[in-house]
């Protein structure tokens, strides 16, 4: 592999990249081939301190710790959604369920009047003094209909009492499992924003010299993980075309860059890592789920050697973080806050694994050849039949 394509990209070549490949139909997504990162300035030359080295490990776990109850909130919040939604529907069927109640219980009450008018005695009585032995057996046949149709209503009422009684249980039920994740929110907000208080005043304390040398750290990091990643071998023989959901989706989520990273966010200004790449599938047609964690244990797994532009990246092993892979080794994603979407080595943070949204549209881009091979191969048939009648 080349060693340009061992760099990360800059978020505008990204852009550009991707408008020009997805204005190509056929052309594999790739993500450009990065110029040669700016020299260090003079302050970054200086050996880090152990003490800012230190700095540095204490920020990422603080922001690590924020990115995990960011997807505990983003989790509970789904869930609210859900149940909110059921909720809404059982108070649907329980409306339902009182007008059809009510309507049985008026047709009960007519039932009743019309024996009272027949002088409150039960229809076998009246027909048991009919002197008529025609109006006799008629009267029977009725009298059976009628108790027929009045045993229905009685056993239709009572499954709708029964009903109701339980739509009403699982209303109740859901309201429970409703305040409960309202405070699993609550709770989760909390932490998101004490560790990121945290790190703000961790990093405010810090001179402007300080932090540039911390930048110029974590930039080292990032790229020495990468480039270990890469001479892995890891990626040889990689290069698999993105299908055209996937191409949407990497043109939406590389649209986005620039924009700021902010806990909870689906966008269209801002976003976290999982809003941003469960929006950006939604773009290419495909739900999927809006939590990272959820994608990693819903979403088809594949092998790394075989991914291709529109997978995404799991972090970390509590899968606390994702990114979209969009070529050349590289994703884009939402870093955390203070930062904003932009491209990074796929192999610049732990890879849990890697999940594709689509894993049918082989499937189904294959089908579509052989159709039209198939339509091909008949036309071309139609054509030599042609010929031979013209020859004739």
């Amino acid at each position: 592999m080349e060693t340009g394509k061992r760099m990360l990209t800059t978020a505008a070549v990204a852009v550009v990249c991707a408008i020009t490949v997805l204005a190509a139909p056929g052309t594999a997504f790739a993500a450009p081939t990065p110029p040669p990162p700016p020299a260090p300035s003079a302050s970054a030359d200086v050996a880090p301190s152990k003490d800012l080295e230190a700095v540095r490990k204490k920020l990422d776990g603080l922001y690590r710790a924020a990115a995990v109850a960011t997807e505990e909130y983003n989790a509970a919040e789904e869930k609210a959604k859900q149940q909110s939604t059921e909720i809404v529907r059982l108070a649907e069927k329980i409306a339902k369920g009182r007008e059809k109640l009510d309507e049985l219980k008026d047709r009960a009450g007519a039932a009743a009047a019309s024996q009272y008018r027949g002088g409150g005695l039960p229809p076998e009585a009246h027909l048991m003094l009919s002197d008529d032995p025609r109006e006799f057996l008629v009267g029977a046949g009725r009298i059976r209909q009628g108790q027929h149709a009045t045993k229905g209503l009685l056993g239709e009422m009572k499954r709708t009492q029964e009903d109701l009684e339980q739509y009403a249980q699982d209303a109740d039920a859901q309201w429970r499992k409703l305040e409960a994740g309202r405070k699993a929110k609550a709770e989760a907000q909390k932490k998101i924003e004490k560790q990121i208080a945290a790190a703000e005043k961790v990093e405010s304390e810090l001179e402007q010299e300080e932090r540039e040398r911390l930048a110029e750290l974590e930039r080292r990091a990032a790229e020495e993980a990468q480039s270990a990643w890469l001479n892995s071998g890891v990626l040889d023989g990689v290069g698999a075309e993105a299908t055209e959901q996937g191409r949407k989706a990497v043109a939406y989520a590389t649209a986005q860059i620039g924009k700021p990273y902010e806990w909870g966010a689906e966008g269209p200004k801002t976003y976290d890592c999982s809003g941003l790449t469960s929006q950006a599938w939604r773009a290419g047609g495909q739900g999927i789920p809006r939590t990272s964690q959820e994608q990693w244990k819903q979403l088809t797994r594949v092998a790394v050697a075989e991914m291709r532009p529109g997978d995404l990246v799991i972090y970390f092993d509590d899968a606390s973080h994702v990114g979209m892979y969009v070529g050349d080794g590289a994703i884009v994603h939402a870093p955390r806050p203070g930062r904003a979407i932009t491209i990074a080595g796929a192999g610049s943070m732990p890879i849990l694994g890697v999940v594709r949204p689509d894993p049918n549209a082989d499937e189904t881009s294959n089908g579509d050849k052989a159709d039209e091979a198939h339509k091909a191969d008949k036309s071309t048939k139609k054509g030599d039949s042609g010929e031979k009648t013209d020859a004739n």
